[in-house]
């Protein structure tokens, strides 16, 4: 039979109430009956019923994270990052994967509300309007990661991914590129990646060279998105191409196995950029030059802004703007 809050109090000489004191960290208890309880609820293997707990303190030391995408590569580093900050501070986490389908995130919003989660991690690749009124609705703490609402609602960790694709594009104009394609989503779309399309397009402005509708492809951040990208663009016979801008790393290497299907090489006839630099950047063939995104800080970061919201400490930025760089590697020319 499992051990109760009475055996441990009874082991350990004490009160159960003194026992509940341990176990909430509560600071009235002094240092030596609190590590007699605390032996004793080792000895015993004693552990909290968490429902109970709940229903009293309500607390559950239990944080919910939705990603959009598990498959994506992405998303668990900053999972990563996020859970290993959550351990230092006891909190247990609740992993959502939503598939990309809006539905999915607002009904595991309202199950995370009732399992009594104390807060929520959010990334997402829509972030609508019906989304961000539940959010507020369920009174539910939120501390979005990897992207931003409109109206800057919520506390958020995210790089500048304008100034990022600006800096990307430019690295390919430096390169001596000019007929720039450019692969991802749409700057109206909700979500980070939209930003990536807006710097694109200032670079372009920026250098001179005038922007070009045909030579972009609006889709999803899939290694398929990408190869039909370059498949759609090319299927235009009055366009050229010098370089391919791609909003994603999977994207990036659908379009490289795209271009060689129709003989081009990369980085030899074409340049290619990526955007993330998750794992498979460094070993895909040629090796991916990639903005870089801190994911493990991301999701570390993002995890300690949303304990403070939890526990009402006053944050030193709501909006959390972290570095970025680019890794150059292979898929652009020296």
């Amino acid at each position: 039979m499992a051990a109760s809050i009475k055996d441990v109090a009874k082991e350990a000489g004490v009160s159960i109430a003194t026992v509940s004191r341990v176990l909430n960290d509560v600071d009235v208890v002094n240092e030596e009956t609190k590590k007699k309880v605390q032996e004793a609820i080792k000895k015993l293997g004693y552990r909290p019923n968490i429902v109970a707990r709940s229903l009293k303190t309500q607390k559950s030391r239990t944080i919910g994270i939705i990603i959009p995408d598990i498959s994506n590569q992405f998303y668990p580093e900053i999972v990563r990052g996020a859970e290993d900050v959550a351990n230092i501070y006891n909190y247990n986490i609740m992993l959502c994967n939503t598939d990309l389908d809006p539905d999915k995130e607002m009904e595991y919003l309202r199950v995370l509300k009732e399992k009594m989660v104390d807060g929520v991690i959010y990334m997402s690749n829509s972030l609508e309007p019906e989304i961000i009124e539940l959010i507020k609705s369920l009174e539910l703490p939120v501390v979005l990661v990897e992207t931003t609402d409109k109206a800057n609602t919520f506390p958020s960790i995210t790089i500048d991914n304008d100034k990022a694709a600006f800096e990307a594009t430019n690295y390919l104009i430096n390169k001596g590129n000019k007929k720039i394609a450019y692969i991802g989503t749409h700057e109206d779309a909700v979500h980070a990646a939209s930003y990536r399309f807006s710097g694109y397009k200032s670079a372009l402005e920026s250098n001179g060279i005038e922007f070009n509708e045909k030579l972009c492809f609006f889709g999803g951040l899939k290694a398929q998105d990408g190869y039909d990208g370059i498949n759609a663009i090319f299927a235009n016979k009055d366009v050229e191409v010098d370089a391919v801008f791609c909003a994603s790393d999977e994207l990036a290497m659908g379009a490289i196995n795209a271009l060689r299907d129709i003989g081009k090489r990369v980085p030899e006839d074409i340049d290619v950029m990526g955007f993330n630099d998750i794992y498979s950047a460094s070993i895909f063939y040629p090796k991916l030059t990639t903005v870089v995104q801190p994911m493990y800080d991301m999701g570390s970061v993002g995890m300690r802004m949303l304990i403070k919201v939890i526990n009402k400490t006053e944050l030193a930025e709501h909006h959390f703007v972290l570095p970025h760089q680019i890794a150059e590697r292979n898929s652009c020319k020296k």
